[in-house]
């Protein structure tokens, strides 16, 4: 088997007692083929012997002598389907000269250089990967170029006000409320509890400190 190594490495074994099966991978995107299934001749006979054996009320010992016989012959009957299938899956591959991997024609395999895409990649499909990586990268930058906070003060609590009157928020520059029309003026001027003349903030509508509700 060691002649098919190079082809068969890379392959999930499927087959059963009943037969044998392969599924074979591209060495570049992993998409498979699976083989066509090869009945097991042995594994049918074990399976024949089994129903009799239930039929009859129970034949174990010609059951384990089948087993016993599939184990024996199993080996190089799997040597012979996996050669069957090996001729078979390599037809659904191309083989690269230069690297000697095996992938799948549709995908992986760069007809007109007659290489895989590893070695010689499409043109076109590497110029559209390397435009969409180098768009990627320029919004990347123009988006940390743009400021989108030049219009936020974030060292001026007046910047978040709310109206004294309605509560409503205020936006930075209106000189009235767009809900009831009061003056902005009269929104930054400090304001302090007429009970205990306590510092009131601009959204706090009972002094913290007394409890008297905010003119």
């Amino acid at each position: 088997m060691s002649d098919l190594i190079q082809f068969v490495a890379n392959y999930d074994d499927l087959s059963t007692d009943k037969g044998y099966q392969f599924k074979f991978h591209c060495d570049k995107c992993r998409n498979g083929y699976m083989s066509r299934f090869q009945p097991n001749a042995i594994g049918i006979a074990g399976s024949l012997l089994q129903a009799a054996g239930s039929f009859f009320g129970g034949l174990g010992g010609a059951e384990n002598a089948a087993y016993h016989i599939q184990r024996a012959v199993g080996g190089k009957a799997h040597d012979e389907a996996l050669k069957t299938a090996v001729a078979e899956g390599k037809q659904q591959f191309k083989q690269c000269t230069r690297c000697g991997h095996w992938v799948c024609p549709d995908a992986c395999w760069n007809h007109s250089a007659g290489l895989c895409e590893d070695c010689a990649p499409d043109e076109q499909e590497e110029l559209r990967a390397q435009q969409a990586q180098a768009a990627r990268e320029q919004i990347h930058t123009k988006t940390r170029e743009q400021d989108y906070t030049q219009n936020l003060d974030f060292l001026n609590r007046d910047a978040l006000l709310q109206c004294q009157s309605c509560q409503a928020k205020l936006a930075p520059g209106q000189k009235f409320c767009p809900s009831c029309g009061t003056p902005a003026t009269a929104q930054t001027q400090p304001r302090h509890c007429t009970s205990c003349g306590e510092a009131l903030k601009p959204e706090q509508k009972f002094c913290p400190s007394c409890g008297t509700k905010a003119g």
